[in-house]
């Protein structure tokens, strides 16, 4: 069991995101932090300027809104993954059924499918400059046992007609090391994906957001939320710069909710992962890859790479060296600190993973940590929080929030604004936050980590 999280720590290191900042970054609209609001955000990262970019957005009667955050804007999370919009449109797809039911799983497939094009209308809306690419991604397994297990769950997917898989290729083993461009390649997946640079999305909607009347606070954590609300039925948010009245508090906190809303503790928990840029030689054309890519070498091991329009490759997840010891990444807060045996795992990635980057001189320009929030059920938490009226939560996206953000956020807007039930929004069932979800004492997290070490406890 786990104590609540703690608030984000001071010191971060630095993601390749942030290497130039808005000017934003450490905004305060007013010099004194206001003493109430219409709706508090907690949080300014993908889920807190979405959230506010729809309550705000053609919205003829704005409420008042302000935007708390510990840090400098989009310093989380989202500043600190690999931009990548890949929804999973197959893999867990079988794990789903057997857990919901066939309807519930497919509702989730689909509704991360639909991200990507949403966050493409997004951007062509809103003129964003944020360099988002539409692409293919594609899944590449390593590992034998892997490969033949998600080889046989596919085809019994695609028999069954469960799933909408109209979007996804799949080449076996003949083919697959030509079709990816990956040494060793058992077997592989490609389906459409984006990309993008989420800090520069992120703070062009809080800019946005801004300038329709947002109150953006940030270095200003929050350090409690009143147990109650007051007789006018505000609830009371405590700074290190005073206190806040809220009508309605929206938490989008993810890996940090617990230390403001315990009730969560155990159900979203802190997970630290790892991040890097990888260059090559000034003057030296990179080798193009036309895909983003999931390199598994085994189940819960695997990375993440983007390829960026600068040449420069994107590179996450770098698990094999440290997943089996949780107490590098498990219930951690603390992101000013690397994970000491994964920095070696990015020098010469490139060379040894893809065919035709032997000689490319590629080498490690960045690496940086950075805190996700897991949820025990490995499902978000999306819409009103039980026993709290007028509270609400976006997170636990267990390392998967940029195909999931977005039309989560739409969704809660719409509950805020128009009155629309949870069943009304289009956001999965199974992403609602009930009392039963938040009474179970089951972590798939742990039991995770339990199989792979094969311990009978952690």
């Amino acid at each position: 069991m786990l104590n609540p999280s703690s608030a984000p720590v001071a010191n971060s290191t630095t993601s390749f995101w942030r290497t130039t900042t808005h000017r934003l970054d450490r905004h305060r609209s007013t010099p004194d932090l206001p003493t109430e609001s219409d709706i508090v955000i907690i949080g300014a990262g993908f889920a807190g300027a979405s959230l506010a970019h729809f309550l705000l957005k053609d919205n003829p009667s704005p409420p008042s809104v302000t935007i708390l955050e510990a840090r400098e804007a989009c310093s989380g999370a989202t500043a600190r993954n690999g931009g990548h919009l890949k929804p999973d449109v197959y893999f867990n797809i079988p794990k789903l059924i057997k857990k919901f039911g066939a309807r519930a799983a497919a509702e989730v497939a689909a509704f991360e499918s639909s991200q990507v094009l949403a966050v493409k209308e997004l951007v062509e809306q809103e003129k964003i400059d944020c360099d988002f690419v539409l692409t293919r991604a594609c899944d590449v397994i390593l590992e034998e046992k892997l490969a033949r297990e998600t080889e046989q769950a596919f085809r019994e997917l695609v028999q069954s007609g469960e799933a909408n898989l109209r979007d996804v290729h799949f080449t076996p083993r003949r083919d697959a090391e030509r079709v990816s461009g990956v040494k060793g390649a058992l077997n592989c997946f490609t389906f459409t994906a984006g990309h993008i640079w989420p800090y520069k999305m992120v703070m062009h909607l809080l800019d946005g957001a801004v300038k329709k009347g947002a109150n953006l606070q940030t270095m200003t954590p929050v350090t409690r939320v009143s147990d109650a609300p007051d007789s006018e039925g505000r609830w009371i948010l405590s700074t290190e710069r005073g206190t806040i009245k809220a009508r309605k508090v929206l938490f989008a906190t993810n890996a940090y909710t617990s230390h403001l809303a315990t009730q969560f503790t155990n159900h979203i928990i802190p997970v630290r992962g790892i991040c890097s840029r990888i260059v090559v030689p000034e003057g030296k054309p990179a080798p193009f890859l036309s895909q983003t890519y999931s390199i598994r070498h085994g189940d819960a091991l695997y990375d993440y790479l983007i390829p960026r329009p600068d040449g420069s490759i994107i590179v996450g997840g770098a698990k094999p060296p440290f997943w089996s010891d949780s107490s590098h990444w498990y219930g951690v807060t603390d992101d000013s600190k690397l994970i000491e045996p994964a920095k070696p795992w990015f020098d010469g990635l490139m060379q040894r993973t893809f065919i035709g980057w032997e000689e490319s001189g590629a080498y490690t320009d960045k690496v940086w940590t950075g805190i996700m929030g897991y949820s025990s059920d490995y499902m978000p938490y999306v819409g009103n929080i039980p026993g709290k009226q007028n509270q609400m939560i976006l997170g636990g996206f267990s390392g998967h929030g940029m195909p999931l953000i977005l039309l989560c956020a739409k969704a809660i807007a719409d509950m805020v604004r128009r009155g629309t039930s949870f069943e009304d929004t289009g956001v999965p069932s199974v992403f609602k936050v009930t009392e039963a979800r938040l009474a179970s004492t089951r972590n798939e997290v742990l039991e995770g980590i339990q199989k792979q070490n094969g311990e009978s406890k952690l």
